[in-house]
């Protein structure tokens, strides 16, 4: 992935912070949770959705071994290995070895990443404890538009 993309997605994702913490939502300034962080970030880079999400539970607690937002981030990003994550990356996080993935942001370093969690608003933070609950990684596909003027 370019640099002046990756930039595109970090300059969006941080076009996202104050956004209230709303979850199922996800309408910059308005409100999202971390899915929908990540669905505004695809819309305003590279255009219309290609899924809308089915309803699903807020917080940590779903059925073990169910991958469902990891399933989705298949059918959609790129896969890469969590340890070779750039900035402008998708990272996933499980609460606990045994329960699927449930949080997702935007990586803006190796460091620091834009997400969405409850209780609060979009937010840049270092990923300091985070990192230890990273499970997958992904990358945005380039917009049509990009891939042809290459």
């Amino acid at each position: 992935m370019d640099e002046q993309f990756r930039l595109r997605l970090i300059t969006e994702a941080r076009g996202w912070i104050g956004t209230p913490y709303r979850h199922a939502a996800s309408l910059k300034g308005v409100g999202c949770d971390c899915l929908g962080l990540v669905r505004g970030i695809w819309r305003a880079v590279i255009g219309e959705e290609p899924e809308i999400p089915k309803p699903y539970r807020a917080g940590w607690i779903d059925t073990p071994g169910e991958e469902r937002l990891r399933d989705a981030a298949r059918r959609h990003l790129i896969e890469i290995l969590p340890s070779n994550f750039c900035s402008g990356d998708v990272l996933m996080f499980r609460w606990r070895d045994h329960l699927p993935a449930k949080h997702v942001g935007l990586a803006t370093s190796e460091l620091t990443m834009v997400h969405a969690h409850e209780g609060a608003s979009v937010a840049e933070v270092d990923m300091g404890h985070w990192r230890k609950r990273l499970a997958y990684a992904f990358r945005f596909p380039r917009p049509i538009d990009q891939v042809n003027a290459s």
